[in-house]
């Protein structure tokens, strides 16, 4: 199977996965990215279940409005039953690394406000350690210089993302060469640094769920 065919199936039964949660009044959360892109079309064909969505990007609010799915400001909504997304990493306690599509602000914040977190990826996500994968670092842009500089203080190897402003209209730094042996703590340390606005890891708020596309089939991990 491609990776592609694994994204599929992640997709099919993240929907399969949540249909016993809809109901008319349903706010369901939305990720971002190519897994998330196929939640997106595998959840249209249930759209009359449920009462609309909330998205995590422009681009995936978009994809909704597209099929025809409300999207509601997260505002206007008082509670989100569940928020299906992907993972640029997970660990097996489901600490992930998230924001390789620089949607980790509002990922995290949709994230916060449900009730359930599902998240959708394919086998090669799964590692040991969390921090093969850049690690993300959403910044105020006049602050990117001074934030580089106390991420190098933390042991990582910051690099500006170029050509990349976020929904939010900040920059991206992603971080590299960082061994992530406590996420907990380092998500707490960088989010102090002042001029960040977030970093892509969710181990604070971690996932519920994690449903892995492998070869051998769906395999389903809980904290």
């Amino acid at each position: 199977m491609t990776q592609d065919d694994l994204k599929k199936a992640v997709a099919v039964a993240a929907v399969e996965y949540i249909l016993p949660l809809l109901e008319e009044d349903t706010i369901v959360g939305v990720g971002t990215g190519s897994t998330a892109n196929m939640f997106i079309d595998e959840l249209a064909k249930h759209k009359q279940l449920f009462d609309g969505t909330v998205a995590s990007s422009e681009a995936s609010a978009e994809r909704l409005k597209g099929h025809g799915i409300p999207v509601y400001d997260l505002n206007a909504v008082n509670s989100i039953r569940v928020y299906v997304d992907g993972a640029d990493e997970s660990n097996n306690h489901l600490h992930l690394i998230k924001g390789g599509g620089a949607a980790l602000t509002r990922e995290k914040i949709v994230a916060a406000c449900s009730e359930e977190f599902v998240c959708i990826a394919d086998e090669s996500k799964l590692v040991k350690v969390l921090g093969d994968f850049p690690l993300p670092v959403e910044v105020i842009p006049m602050a990117r210089s001074y934030v580089a500089r106390e991420l190098v203080k933390l042991g990582g190897d910051p690099v500006y993302r170029e050509g990349v402003v976020t929904d939010n209209g900040n920059s991206i730094l992603d971080v590299y060469n960082l061994e992530i042996l406590d996420p907990v703590a380092l998500e707490t340390s960088i989010d102090g640094i002042v001029g960040v606005v977030t970093n892509g890891l969710f181990a604070k708020r971690a996932a519920d769920i994690l449903l892995l596309g492998t070869k051998d089939g769906i395999k389903t991990l809980k904290k």
